[in-house]
């Protein structure tokens, strides 16, 4: 199955494809270029939409008849921050802000309080479109931030969240362990039952 990712993020590329080894995932820059998507929704599932759409039309505009458009949106909220950097996870620090500099505000607000472990969780929301109709799925991660970053596997906040049941954050456990409860995993494996139906 070809499936088109409307994400240009390296990360979750390569989520995808780990998570899907038996798919040929195309990341939309490979087939349109470059395209700048405003994630102006207030909500991860209108974001999700709105991305996929946006690829969806696109290709359908340069003639390509049976394809699948797979958006991610995801973020990690955080409730005693004000359910912060919610939506706005990619960017906490400021538009084009690094994992480094999302990670480090999140410090920040985190030692303001004089807190170095609080709980925590993940929202994943995949949207799916096929021939014209919008499908979409959620998936959740919970367990604890802390203001101790440690490890260097994955991406985004990963160094500074510890699932729920672990010892260690996301950024230590290994993608086979991480695979099996993520957010975005337990979103994917609903999306697979969809397109299961659909096609």
């Amino acid at each position: 199955m070809k499936i088109v990712l409307a994400s240009g993020n390296k990360g979750k590329i390569k989520e995808f494809e780990k998570l899907m080894p038996n798919d040929e995932v195309v990341a939309f820059k490979e087939i349109l270029g470059d395209i700048e998507i405003i994630e102006d929704k207030d909500s991860f599932k209108g974001n999700a939409i709105k991305k996929a759409q946006t690829i969806y039309d696109e290709l359908i505009n340069k003639n390509y008849k049976d394809v699948i458009v797979i958006s991610d949106d995801s973020g990690i909220t955080v409730p005693v921050l004000n359910n912060e950097p919610g939506i706005y996870s990619a960017r906490y620090a400021g538009e084009n802000a690094s994992d480094e500099d999302n990670n480090n505000k999140m410090i920040k607000n985190l030692k303001a309080q004089n807190i170095e472990r609080t709980p925590a969780y993940y929202t994943a929301c995949i949207a799916i479109i096929y021939q014209g109709e919008v499908y979409t799925v959620h998936g959740w991660m919970h367990g604890d931030v802390t203001s101790k970053p440690v490890g260097t596997e994955g991406f985004g906040y990963d160094p500074l969240f510890i699932p729920k049941g672990f010892d260690e954050t996301l950024g230590v456990l290994p993608h086979e362990v991480k695979k099996e409860f993520s957010h975005r995993s337990s979103a994917l494996k609903l999306a697979k039952k969809v397109l299961d139906v659909i096609i």
